[in-house]
């Protein structure tokens, strides 16, 4: 059951909202955000240059290599490096931040693919930028649901924003909800911090007011008798929505809610809303 809040409360609650959407907007269009990046380059054994970064870039069994010529200089890990440089075997989702200039060379691996995705803070997405447009916050879009832990982790393969990629995740567990009077479920992701969630999910707004392809929602790690929050006036935007060099996860089959959940982020005027 869902109580009225107070001025005062509301008060509170729309302040905090409106802290958490700025901190959103200055991840995303900080220097080196995801809105400074001016190339997605797909790396294999061929040594290939690119037109913002700098050198030669190969990969192969051993990991990412850079070639730079003479006068060329990145720093990795604050250390210059010159001439051949090798990063190694990145992580899945791992990456390295080699500095040029005031340049960020973005070496990574999604979806068992290494790239290098250079960000440029004069890039035009980024010095446009004027905000993401979302609703206005609401309580009645916080709900408590409970956390079901799965018996073991559920390797869950997604789709990704880029055509043809895959994501590979562990699925801890599912969170259980109601909404406008439905019983529904989503299937969690491991989130940034311990014992922290992430969800992906679309739903009846998608394609719409917000964004077709995914949504994102942060929960807090569950009470010890499975409690958790859904605030969806937190559900963000990934980096796709705005930049077609994202190669965002798309949402599992199951975590597609049949409601309309207008709360959160809305389509970026980056894809033609107003």
């Amino acid at each position: 059951m869902t109580t009225q809040a107070t001025t005062p409360d509301l008060h509170a609650f729309t302040d905090t909202w409106r802290e958490w959407h700025r901190a959103q907007e200055a991840r995303l269009a900080a220097p080196h955000g995801f809105l400074a990046i001016t190339g997605l380059h797909w790396l294999d054994d061929r040594p290939q240059r690119f037109p913002d970064a700098p050198g030669a870039w190969r990969t192969g069994p051993e990991g990412v290599v850079v070639d730079l010529d003479n006068g060329e200089e990145l720093v990795v890990d604050g250390t210059p490096v010159r001439g051949e440089h090798r990063f190694g075997v990145l992580p899945e989702r791992g990456g390295v931040d080699a500095v040029w200039g005031d340049a960020v060379i973005e070496v990574a691996k999604r979806g068992g693919n290494d790239i290098v995705r250079p960000r440029h803070p004069d890039a035009p997405l980024r010095t446009a930028f004027t905000g993401t447009p979302a609703y206005d916050p609401d309580p009645r879009w916080a709900v408590t649901g409970r956390y079901v832990p799965f018996d073991a982790p559920r390797p869950t393969t997604v789709g990704a924003a880029v055509e043809g990629l895959e994501h590979v995740y562990d699925a801890p567990g599912k969170v259980e909800f109601e909404l406008d009077g439905q019983e529904l479920s989503l299937t969690a992701f491991p989130g940034p911090g311990a014992g922290r969630l992430m969800v992906l999910f679309t739903d009846a707004t998608s394609g719409v007011t917000t964004y077709a392809a995914n949504r994102a929602l942060s929960l807090d790690p569950p009470a010890a008798d499975g409690t958790v929050v859904l605030d969806f006036n937190r559900a963000a935007n990934l980096p796709c929505a705005y930049t077609d060099l994202a190669t965002c996860p798309l949402p599992p089959a199951e975590n597609r809610l049949p409601v309309a959940v207008e709360a959160g982020q809305k389509i970026p005027h980056e894809r033609g809303y107003s």
